[in-house]
């Protein structure tokens, strides 16, 4: 489809025009996106730019991120993926969805770019830089942008960071990142700028590439458990936050620890001026669907996590171990469980298997699903249900299950998204 959508087309209209403008969905590296980046005039924004790459965890410190600055009263751009429900949640304005007009405003200025440039824009890179044009546009303060592969070549990487954030590292990705934790870790660090503070949020040694990286670019490190502290308290409601100067007793709210703590650390270091007391108020309104989501359907708990990487199912068991103590009612634990074919299906599986009694499986409808033989066969002689789709394992796991058992929805946001589906359906 070479002929482009006007500005009066849908929203739709114009994804599926971009979908099929480059000949590949993913497309890792800058030369086609920078020279349409600066005819868009959005490489150096006039507003403070905090950029977060990382295996797991982006999305959570992104959304933190902004809801504290949004609180604070800063007009803050907040660019995430993939999306949900719809498109429009990739791009937020003061922490609500874009408009389909706004988004398609955008499209006709990239489009136009693109071809003034005489280059082709993967999907990715013509729904990013739009978000960048949107920013631009509406005269932000901060635009907290959340990497979507790697770090070096990823279309997010044409705007110089203010602030670099880097929450893990992890093997994911590894037939585009390489196939070790430093190569990774090699492409995320490519977000790191001379002069500028990095945050290192992983639970792990630092990697030489980051310690490399930083070095080379005279931009100061900052690492969880050496520069900076986080400390749940006792009562399961607040923890305390400590680096060189500075210790703040803040609230838990919904997301992951390791992920607000990230963030604070992050905001400390922007040189934006935030109170304590809106510090706690966005981490208390920071919501992010299928990252631990704890909801009470039909009068029975269910726990969505998006988690699909051994990292993020280490870090979904650590949330759940905490829940549990606070929640020692839950007996056993079944899982709604499905997964990608190119996801390491047996590391996740094997890390799950000592904590749910009863599997209920089933194959994905998407184009990358694992077939059901491939998921049984992962989890062995375990107890497993298998069913033709997510919705008729979840409709039994809320059939079959007591107050006393937890549902736990995991494997893929694909899985979750099948279950939101059925629910909706249900209503």
């Amino acid at each position: 489809m070479n002929t482009a959508p006007l500005a009066t087309d849908s929203l739709s209209t114009w994804l599926d025009y971009w979908s099929h403008v480059h000949v590949t969905g993913i497309d890792l590296g800058l030369e086609r996106v920078i020279p349409v980046a600066e005819k868009l005039g959005v490489t150096h924004p006039a507003a403070k730019v905090l950029t977060v790459a990382g295996t797991n965890g982006k999305g959570s410190t992104t959304t933190t991120l902004a809801a504290i600055l949004n609180a604070q009263g800063f007009k803050v751009g907040l660019y995430q993926s993939p999306h949900v429900y719809r498109f429009n949640e990739r791009v937020k304005l003061r922490g609500i969805e874009v408009e389909d007009q706004l988004l398609v405003d955008a499209f006709v200025q990239v489009d136009q770019a693109r071809r003034e440039c005489d280059l082709s824009l993967s999907f990715f890179e013509a729904t990013t830089l739009a978000a960048f044009v949107i920013f631009k546009d509406q005269l932000c303060d901060v635009w907290v942008l959340e990497v979507g592969l790697g770090g070096r070549l990823d279309v997010v990487n044409v705007v110089n960071p203010d602030v670099a954030v880097i929450t893990n590292i992890g093997l994911d990705h590894t037939d585009w990142l390489g196939d070790s934790i430093e190569k990774i870790a090699f492409e995320k660090a490519g977000i790191i700028r001379p002069n500028i503070p990095v945050v290192f949020g992983g639970q792990q040694q630092i990697p030489q590439a980051i310690l490399a990286k930083t070095q080379q670019c005279n931009a100061p490190l900052y690492a969880v458990n050496r520069d900076y502290f986080y400390e749940a308290c006792a009562d399961g409601q607040s923890w305390a936050f400590a680096s060189s100067g500075t210790t703040l007793k803040l609230p838990t709210g919904s997301l992951a620890l390791d992920n607000i703590s990230t963030a604070v650390a992050a905001i400390l270091l922007s040189g934006l001026t935030v109170s304590q007391d809106v510090m706690a108020q966005g981490i208390q309104t920071a919501k992010l669907p299928g990252r631990f989501e704890v909801c009470q359907i039909q009068n029975k708990t269910v726990i969505f996590d998006a988690g699909h990487n051994p990292h993020g199912v280490e870090f979904l068991l650590k949330q759940l171990r905490n829940y549990l103590n606070y929640n020692q009612n839950y007996k056993n634990i079944v899982c709604v469980f499905s997964m990608l074919a190119d996801k390491d299906i047996n590391s996740v599986t094997k890390l799950l298997k000592d904590t749910v009694q009863l599997w209920k499986i089933a194959p994905l409808s998407v184009p990358r699903a694992a077939e059901l033989t491939v998921l049984a066969e992962a989890l062995g002689g375990e107890a497993v249900e298998q069913f033709d789709n997510v919705k008729l394992a979840f409709k039994s796991a809320l059939d079959q299950t007591d107050n006393n058992q937890l549902i736990l929805v995991c494997g893929s946001f694909h899985t979750l998204e099948a279950v939101w589906e059925y629910l909706e359906e249900c209503q």
